[in-house]
């Protein structure tokens, strides 16, 4: 079993709201893995990079990621950052997923998720530090999407629409 569509993107590409609409479109479950950590450790992720450090929650992030791409069916939200992490890439690629790179501007991005303290890696000039995380993961999202799809300025019943029509899923 493996999931119908995975969703990857920065903070504020709307994957857990995309994938909302998604799941319901395709009739099946979403797991956005965040969640699932922070279920699991019984505390937000914000919570565990300040108490054990972004290893911890890296390597809490790369368990559960390279889970749910074997064992769920249905769709998938990423982390911002997980196809960062070499293991949870090589299992996206050689698990022949279809991956969707929900892609975001900087405006955009900011204007959905206000880039409070819930983002970690954002605290401290969220601007600049969302612009270098950005930098950094777009040659990966790139590389690692079947499908690239423009999220600014368009609901979430729009972008559902385009991702399912490239992946040949229109209804």
């Amino acid at each position: 079993m493996s999931p119908v569509v995975v969703l990857v993107g920065p903070p504020g590409a709307g994957k857990t709201t995309v994938g909302r609409v998604l799941a319901e479109r395709l009739g099946v479950g979403l797991h956005d893995t965040d969640t699932a950590i922070e279920e699991a450790a019984g505390r937000s992720v914000s919570d565990i990079f300040v108490g054990e450090g972004e290893a911890r929650f890296r390597e809490l992030e790369r368990v559960e990621v390279v889970r749910a791409l074997a064992e769920e069916h249905g769709v998938v939200a990423l982390g911002g950052g997980a196809v960062m992490q070499e293991a949870i890439a090589t299992a996206l690629r050689e698990g022949d997923h279809r991956v969707v790179f929900l892609d975001v501007t900087i405006a955009d991005a900011a204007g959905r998720v206000g880039f409070d303290a819930s983002r970690p890696l954002l605290v401290v000039n969220p601007r600049a530090a969302w612009t270098r995380l950005m930098n950094a993961r777009r040659p990966v999202y790139e590389a690692l999407a079947t499908v690239r799809v423009q999220t600014g300025d368009r609901t979430p019943e729009q972008i559902a629409d385009e991702v399912l029509q490239a992946l040949g899923q229109a209804r």
